[in-house]
């Protein structure tokens, strides 16, 4: 954030504080739970009461400080690796939340990279692990719980996307498709679910975290993009967080099939 940014009021930050009683008694698997949005959202979670599972690839030390810092909330929480893009993973991922808890209230989705390359140039492999990471990633755990977010009659699902999955992105098509996969994903899981299970979307535009380091360490561009944004000002990670905790609590129980962008209005999507 520039000097002259920062010194404007209408981008001080405004604390928030959550209901700690928004999600008591429930269990939240969160995919990607280590670092960035993941990350918020886990402690955000813990915040509002929820029992918290933290699911991270390949950094133990990072998924348990999440843990850590949802523990300043007493909130139970634990970190469980693994790839959900396997099914096999993804599975065993939700059989350790029902060891631990016995239950499966809401799962959020949020694993993913963001890696592309100009189309003639992109890799058979660089591909596949796009695809797989984000969108074979949401279904292996979605497929997981489900079974029993149906024996309790009750669940959300919560998938985190991108807008680069309602308008594109030159360069990294692989992501795009995708995201846009998440979404479609998105509305026929809600439909299929329904009315026991509701299933929406986050479509977060340019986030500040370290996903997207590479280009925001060209200062001049990232005043650029923060130009371009009506709220003149590029999100963090905390407000991804707190739309995530929206369609995950009872605030939103008649909204299914949603995809709600969290853009500062840089792409208006109908």
């Amino acid at each position: 954030m520039s000097e002259h940014q920062s010194t404007r009021p209408e981008h001080q930050s405004i604390k928030v504080e959550l209901p700690r009683n928004l999600f008591r008694g429930q269990v939240a698997i969160l995919t990607g739970g280590s670092r960035g949005i993941g990350r918020e959202t886990a402690i955000r979670l813990a915040e509002a009461g929820a029992k918290v599972v933290i699911s991270y690839l390949s950094n133990e030390q990072a998924a348990e400080e999440v843990v850590s810092a949802c523990a300043a909330f007493d909130a139970e929480a634990i970190a469980v690796r693994g790839d959900v893009s396997d099914p096999r993973q993804a599975s065993a991922l939700a059989e350790a939340t029902l060891a631990r808890f016995g239950r499966i209230d809401l799962l959020v989705a949020n694993a993913g990279i963001w890696e592309g390359a100009p189309v003639e140039e992109i890799s058979e492999d660089l591909w596949d692990k796009v695809i797989d990471t984000n969108l074979k990633g949401t279904w292996a755990p979605c497929r997981a719980v489900v079974p029993e977010m149906k024996k309790q009659r009750r669940g959300t699902i919560v998938i985190v996307s991108s807008t680069a999955g309602q308008r594109g992105e030159s360069g990294y098509s692989n992501y795009a498709a995708s995201k846009g996969g998440q979404i479609s994903f998105t509305k026929s899981l809600a439909v299929e679910l329904a009315p026991t299970i509701r299933v929406n979307c986050v479509a977060p535009g340019w986030v500040d975290t370290e996903l997207n380091n590479s280009v925001f360490g060209d200062t001049a561009y990232k005043q650029q993009v923060i130009d371009a944004v009506p709220l003149r000002r590029i999100a963090t990670a905390d407000d991804v967080a707190l739309a995530i905790i929206f369609l995950a609590s009872d605030w939103s129980r008649h909204i299914t099939g949603e995809i709600l962008n969290v853009n500062g209005g840089a792409v208006l999507c109908g």
